[in-house]
């Protein structure tokens, strides 16, 4: 049995969609990691499936899995290739701002143009429980014991849970170490997506993701989000940012507490495939 799917990227990020309209995907992990694996299958940190609704009011579900088959929550760069995705297929408007149903609850969509996204990704959430993160009240900052180096980080969930760590050198051999390390940390119930941001102003951030399931990424719109939104609730920059990652930038914006956080870049189509293996 074949599949076919498009291959897209959003700032590197890089995704195969699936169109599952008619039905609800069904892969095993292990053929996930089949197709992700970049010497003998497709190649991409994450897979995409746009399926029916399941709320009654947005006008498509995705499903998100990382490489290693294991599902995610949320995934930034991918709701902006989803919408792109929708436009082409004759069921998004340019400019036409619609919700579409994500496995962690709805975001609203637009697009400003075929290859450009803003993205409603909700409130920042900062209390551990609902992160998940092992604390006992939530606060800008913790302490996380990596090794026996005493760590500062910010914790926070947008839709998947996040560590934001500030460095000076986003080009530090130790950060090899430090990502899978603090990733995988016992304090984080279900793993983090690790960002370590360097800052260049208080409208302007710098960030390399270690990504739960995936590894280093070229970009990670949540982890974007996430360090934004971690700096901004210490008053260390403004309320519109633009954050550099190694495959392109996005533009944050987040007024503060109360309010929810936008998210502005690119989804691009690289080509369409089909996968022959799937079974």
């Amino acid at each position: 049995m074949s599949l076919r799917f498009t291959k897209m990227h959003g700032a590197g990020n890089d995704f195969a969609v699936i169109d599952s309209r008619a039905g609800v995907l069904a892969l095993d992990p292990a053929t996930i990691r089949a197709m992700a694996d970049r010497h003998t299958g497709i190649g991409f940190d994450q897979l995409l499936s746009v399926e029916p609704a399941r709320d009654g009011l947005s006008a498509c579900y995705y499903g998100i899995w990382n490489a290693d088959g294991s599902p995610t929550g949320q995934c930034g760069n991918g709701v902006r290739c989803v919408a792109a995705w929708l436009q082409r297929a004759g069921a998004l408007a340019i400019g036409e701002a619609v919700q579409i149903q994500s496995p962690s609850g709805p975001v609203t969509v637009r697009l400003l143009d075929a290859h450009r996204v803003t993205v409603d990704m909700g409130e920042p959430v900062f209390e551990p429980a609902q992160i998940p993160f092992d604390a006992s009240a939530a606060t800008d900052r913790y302490t996380l014991d990596v090794d026996g180096l005493a760590l500062d980080i910010g914790a926070v969930s947008m839709g998947n849970p996040h560590a934001v760590v500030v460095v000076d050198d986003l080009q530090s051999p130790a950060l090899q170490q430090l990502g899978p390390a603090v990733t995988g940390h016992a304090r984080f119930a279900e793993g983090a997506n690790t960002g370590f941001v360097q800052k260049l102003g208080r409208g302007h951030l710098r960030l390399r993701v270690h990504e739960r399931g995936s590894a280093w990424t070229l970009a990670c719109g949540t982890g974007a989000c996430a360090a934004m939104a971690v700096l901004r609730r210490r008053g260390e920059v403004d309320a519109q940012v633009q954050v550099e990652l190694p495959g392109g930038t996005l533009e944050i914006h987040w007024a503060g507490p109360g309010e929810r956080l936008w998210m502005t870049g690119p989804a691009a189509f690289v080509y369409e495939g089909e996968w022959l293996d799937a079974r």
